[in-house]
């Protein structure tokens, strides 16, 4: 058996893993945060009675917030493009795309915004994909891996035609969302869904 290599600090993967750990060390606070500035990555939490995620909830009453129900990265404007200036300063990207987060979630119907949390760190733009990504394979959280659609916008009257995601058939309210096409699946069959995860 080959010896372990060594533990190396600047190792891409460690690099990663000190932003994931130093979002979780954030305090809570309740959606939708003040407007700052920066862009990087964020957690978000739920506490609520919405029974299909009651072990979720569960998990972050009493101050306990150990596990997300999603998690998320803002970039700088250009970035997607391969633009990149660590010394510029990229605006409100971050705390804009929370508001926005919860904004959907109090256009549904069956949440309550007052229920969700959310932890959220600025960091330098090189990290925030790495850093995302860690939390996702560390978390799974469901609203990633399982219910996709809440970090979807408007298609644009062009693109009506494609099916709702799973998280607007769960959590219908969405006004855009509403003159998509029907979903694939019921919502019955997406709670069955969760609750085999669950099990």
């Amino acid at each position: 058996m080959s010896p372990k290599r060594p533990y190396n600090p600047l190792d891409k993967k460690n690099l990663g893993v000190s932003v994931a750990d130093a979002l979780l060390q954030r305090e809570p606070v309740q959606l939708p945060p003040d407007r700052f500035d920066g862009a990087g990555v964020y957690a978000i939490y739920y506490a609520g009675d919405f029974e299909p995620y009651r072990s979720i909830a569960e998990a972050n009453r009493q101050n306990r917030f150990s596990q997300p129900l999603y998690i998320g990265k803002a970039v700088p404007p250009g970035r997607r493009k391969g633009g990149i200036d660590s010394n510029e300063n990229p605006g409100p990207v971050l705390s804009a795309r929370l508001r926005q987060h919860a904004n959907s979630i109090d256009q549904a119907n069956n949440l309550d915004l007052r229920d969700f949390w959310s932890r959220y760190l600025v960091v330098d733009d090189i990290w925030i994909p790495l850093g995302e990504s860690l939390l996702i394979h560390r978390f799974a959280p469901t609203w990633n891996k399982l219910i996709d659609g809440f970090g979807n916008h408007d298609p644009g009257a062009g693109r009506r035609n494609q099916a709702r995601s799973m998280w607007d058939v769960l959590h219908p309210g969405r006004p855009w969302a509403d003159r998509l096409q029907p979903g694939v699946l019921t919502p019955e069959e997406i709670v069955e869904l969760l609750s085999g995860e669950a099990n």
